[in-house]
Order: C-alpha cells, then sequence, then structure tokens
C-alpha cells in the first residue's frame, strides 16, 4: 500500500513536470526571431470584422453587433488556401480601428459573442492553421474609435484596456508568431508612443511570449536604416511605403491586398484581383531578395469564406512559386528603441545655423526636417537641455545622409560636461547605447566631417 501510494505520487509529480517543461520554451535572441521571420518569405493577411459588412474599411464605430453574421465562415477554407499558394503562416486581424473583437473577450461587449455568430474566430482561426501546417499571427489595433482610444481622449483607463486585450490574445491561443500593430504613432491615428507607452506595451507582449516578434506598421515615419519601435521594418505597399530593395539590409515586411483594398467589397466577387504571376515575380521575388517578408491580404466575404476568384488566384501563386528556405543570414541589428524621446521638443540650442535650418528641426519628432550648420562654423556643436537632471542610458544621433566623420557625446552635470563617446560611427543611424547616467543637458561636438553638418533627429532614451 505504502509502495503504491510512493508510485501514485511520484507519477502525479512526474505528469506536472512533464505538463511544465511541455508548456515551456527557451527564450530565443531577436536575431534568431528576425532570422526566422524573413525565411519564412510568404504569408496571409486577413482582414475580417465588422468593415466586411460596410463598403468601406473605416465603419461606424457605433455600428451594431448584430450586423456581424457570416453563417457560413470556414476557417479551415482560409488555411487550405493558404496552404495552396505555399504560404507559411497567416495573420488575422483579431480587432480593427472601429474596435469590434472577433474573440471571446471579457473587456468589452463589443465582440463578436454579442453578434448572430456567438463564436470564437480568434480560435477558429488558430486551430484551423496549426491543423494545416501554417503558423500564426494576429493583428491588433491601437486606435479604437468605438472605445474613444483616439487624439485628444487617451486617459489612463485605455492604456489598461489594451493590456487586458493582448494579455487575452496572448494567453488563450498558444504560441503567436508575431503580433502587428497598427493605428499607432501615425499620421491618420495621431496617438503618439508618449500618449499610450510603446514601452509598457512592449515588455507586456515580451513578458507574455518572449518569442513573439513584434511589429508596429509605423514604416513611413522613421529611417529605414533604424530600428525604432519594431523588432522588423515594416511598410504598407498600398500607401506608398516601399523599401529600397538594392539598399535594404535590415529584417523587414511588407504588405499589399490581393483585391483592391483591405476588407471585403460588395464588387469583389466579380472584380479581377491582382495578377498572380506579377505578384510572385514582381513584388514577393523581389521582395525576399531584399530581406523582406511578404503578407497577401485576401478578405473573406460576409458568408466567411474566400471568393472563387482570389482561391483561384492564391492556387496559381502556388503553380508558380515555392519556399525556397532561409533567404540566407541578415545582419543583425540589435535591439529597437523602445522607450519615449527625452529630447522630444525640448529646449534645444547650436552653433551658428545655416539659415531657416536651425536647432529646433532636429528634435521636433519629424526626421524629414533637419538642423544644419552654418559653412563657416568649423566646429560645430548642437545642445538639448531636458529641463531637469534625468536618467539615460542611450542616444541616437539620425542624418539624411552619411556626413558626420569624428565626434564627441558629451552630459551636463553638476556644473560640468562629462564625456560619453568620441569617435566615429558609420551610417546615418549613430546608436549609442551605455550605463546610465544622470544630466540636465546633452550635446554633441562635431570635429570632422565632409560638408556642413546637419542633424534630422536627436533622441536621448533611458532604456532598461
Amino acid at each position: 500500500m505504502k509502495q503504491n501510494s510512493i508510485f501514485i505520487l511520484l507519477f502525479f509529480i512526474s505528469s506536472i513536470l512533464l505538463k511544465v517543461n511541455g508548456q515551456t520554451k527557451p527564450q530565443r535572441s531577436l536575431a534568431e526571431l528576425q532570422q526566422t521571420f524573413v525565411d519564412l518569405r510568404f504569408g496571409m493577411f486577413i482582414h475580417f470584422g465588422m468593415p466586411t459588412y460596410y463598403n468601406q474599411d473605416w465603419p461606424d464605430p457605433e455600428a451594431p453587433a448584430s450586423l456581424f453574421n457570416p453563417t457560413k465562415l470556414d476557417a479551415n477554407q482560409w488555411a487550405k488556401a493558404a496552404k495552396d499558394a505555399h504560404m507559411s503562416y497567416g495573420c488575422l486581424t483579431t480587432k480593427h480601428h472601429s474596435g469590434f473583437c472577433i474573440w471571446d473577450t471579457k473587456t468589452t461587449d463589443y465582440s463578436v459573442m454579442k453578434s448572430p455568430y456567438k463564436k470564437d474566430v480568434v480560435k477558429e482561426y488558430v486551430d484551423a492553421f496549426r491543423k494545416n501546417g501554417i503558423k500564426v499571427m494576429l493583428y491588433y489595433s491601437i486606435l479604437d474609435t468605438h472605445h474613444k482610444i483616439r487624439p485628444n481622449e487617451i486617459e489612463p483607463k485605455h492604456t489598461e484596456f489594451i493590456k487586458a486585450q493582448l494579455t487575452e490574445l496572448l494567453t488563450k491561443y498558444g504560441d503567436i508568431e508575431a503580433l502587428i500593430i497598427d493605428g499607432w504613432d501615425a499620421p491618420w491615428s495621431r496617438i503618439s508612443y508618449d500618449e499610450i507607452s510603446f514601452e509598457q506595451i512592449y515588455k507586456l507582449v515580451k513578458k507574455l511570449q518572449p518569442n513573439c516578434i513584434l511589429m508596429d506598421l509605423n514604416g513611413a515615419k522613421y529611417p529605414a536604416d533604424g530600428l525604432y519601435y519594431t523588432d522588423i521594418k515594416t511598410y504598407e505597399m498600398g500607401a506608398g511605403q516601399h523599401l529600397s530593395g538594392d539598399k535594404n539590409e535590415m529584417p523587414a515586411l511588407a504588405c499589399l491586398p490581393l483585391q483592391s483594398s483591405w476588407f471585403w467589397k460588395t464588387n469583389f466577387p466579380t472584380t479581377a484581383v491582382k495578377d498572380p504571376a506579377k505578384l510572385v515575380s514582381e513584388t514577393l521575388e523581389p521582395l525576399n531578395k531584399a530581406n523582406c517578408n511578404f503578407i497577401l491580404n485576401v478578405a473573406p466575404n460576409r458568408e466567411g469564406l474566400f471568393d472563387e476568384n482570389a482561391l483561384t488566384a492564391l492556387k496559381e501563386i502556388g503553380k508558380i512559386w515555392i519556399n525556397q528556405g532561409s533567404v540566407g543570414k541578415i545582419k543583425a541589428t540589435g535591439a529597437p528603441i523602445i522607450s519615449s524621446n527625452l529630447a522630444k521638443n525640448k529646449p534645444s540650442n547650436s552653433s551658428w545655423s545655416y539659415d531657416m535650418d536651425i536647432m529646433d528641426f532636429a528634435n521636433d519628432d519629424d526626421f524629414q526636417s533637419s538642423w544644419q550648420s552654418n559653412p563657416e562654423i568649423k566646429e560645430p556643436w548642437y545642445e538639448v537641455d531636458l529641463k531637469t537632471s534625468q536618467a539615460f542610458t542611450t542616444i541616437t544621433v539620425f542624418e539624411r545622409k552619411p556626413n558626420i566623420k569624428k565626434y564627441k557625446l558629451e552630459y551636463w552635470a553638476n556644473g560640468t560636461w562629462k564625456p560619453l563617446f568620441e569617435g566615429e560611427t558609420q551610417g546615418r543611424v549613430k546608436l549609442h547605447r551605455f550605463t546610465k547616467v544622470q544630466g540636465s543637458k546633452v550635446r554633441i561636438v562635431i570635429q570632422s566631417y565632409e560638408s556642413a553638418p546637419s542633424i534630422a533627429e536627436f533622441g536621448v532614451y533611458n532604456e532598461s
């Protein structure tokens, strides 16, 4: 009896350990995750939600949940269509800008569970794609016009709401390869990384799923050769964002819809989709050669199915394209900038500027404007006043074109300038990370250069 009890106890303990070990995966480096993502090469974006029931991508944010009623929804059809095209992953819009959630959420009544459908679409999607051997990713919009997460209305409760929703999405559905964030720090959304803290959201995602790549669709704003607020550079091609194929060294994602827009429209069944052969030869293959993963959007109709013309196009793609595996080793980027820029819009000063290109343009959060030194100055300098003594660990200097050679970085503390760096750094993005220091001012003194120096953005960050 005693031996049986011991056996049962050991069996129980070993079962727990096996279960724990089965759920625990080693944390991979960012470089590994970036390489894996780019090597996936080609995936399927699926925009599906309340906009599907309008002829607009941005529907009425007060549209009733009763409109969402995909009577024939078949996520297995989506997965098989992705497989036909040799896609290696899918990515579903869990919530778009108008705020309707297509998963079983406890955070709001504005969800699929209050619709006639009453089933968790995210679960159906992840189950179907995994069953077909396809990896799963999710899309989530920070901008949410239904829940009033929009410019000039951001409150602390909105950050908590977002965290609660992301926690659901990253704990209920197993391993999520990547999370695509949208509606944040964009000219049309106007919600900054200060109003909704990027650092807080990023750390939450990595805490919940350390091996989940986080991508923000902010490619239009930040320099192509700098990793700001994203693990992967992103390009929305339909919005005119294109990477330079012959110069790009960063791990990247580019997206485009197969049809004329992201969400289904009533004319889709009778309107030609993009030509499969051209998509392969003019988009997919060139992007892959430039270290860029391509995600092609296919929009389900109001019944929850892909139209026949979309299915045919995906089969045609599969006939002429096969995933060849790794694109080759990509260049390591280092960790992205995730913290708020302490220098943004702070008082600044400089040596004599050139005409109207004065010091304010180098810390205005606009990478298209620049401070430029007057050519008469032999050793120009630029300085930001943080107004109070603050801790910081990182400085970035971004030039429109590589020009500055030797320079030094200093910070003001206890009535004196103290050194941080002196030397040369190649490229337009000059990134310096160091042990935490405390100071009230930061400056760059430019010692050698090819032509009159200019700085588009000067950043100071207190990263963990």
